[in-house]
């Protein structure tokens, strides 16, 4: 199972079109406050998110009660400023894969003392940034691809024609 984690994420379509990632690929998503939405059972369920339980979503308080609760092994940290591309990253099962907020991305600090970790996913020089769910659903996807789509369908309905 992979492990999505939201650092103070924005906005909540993002994190909407990232719970359906994670509900489609069972993938753990952890949100790390502050978080700039409500995701209450009542807010939820006004937004139409049909698939929200289907995913296991944790909260935290900070960076620190995030590290705290886990027992983190691999993490791949996804930011503009990375040296090197997620393509060159070896997932593995139970990795934690962090994403930064949409207007900032993860901490400088935080990506300075994990600079190893750190990769990105190669664009134009002259584009800012993907938007936040689309960079989550493609590493989310090349993590499962290198791990071989462990419990996903493999094949659609038209499989036998």
């Amino acid at each position: 199972m992979l492990n999505v984690v939201l650092v103070e994420p924005e906005i909540p379509q993002n994190c909407g079109n990232i719970a359906r990632t994670c509900a489609a690929t069972g993938s753990r998503l952890h949100l790390i406050r502050p978080l700039g939405f409500d995701i209450s059972e009542k807010a939820v369920r006004r937004a139409g998110l049909d698939y929200w339980h289907m995913v296991d979503v944790r909260v935290y308080d900070n960076l620190e009660d995030f590290f705290a609760k886990n027992d983190v092994k691999q993490m791949w940290c996804l930011s503009t400023k990375a040296p090197r591309s997620y393509t060159e990253a070896a997932f593995e099962d139970e990795c934690y894969l962090l994403f930064g907020k949409e207007t900032k991305g993860l901490p400088e600090s935080f990506l300075q003392q994990h600079c190893e970790s750190c990769v990105r996913i190669p664009m134009r020089s002259d584009a800012r940034s993907l938007n936040l769910s689309n960079a989550v659903a493609i590493t989310v996807f090349e993590a499962l691809r290198q791990l071989s789509f462990p419990g996903l369908q493999g094949f659609g309905k038209m499989h036998n024609l």
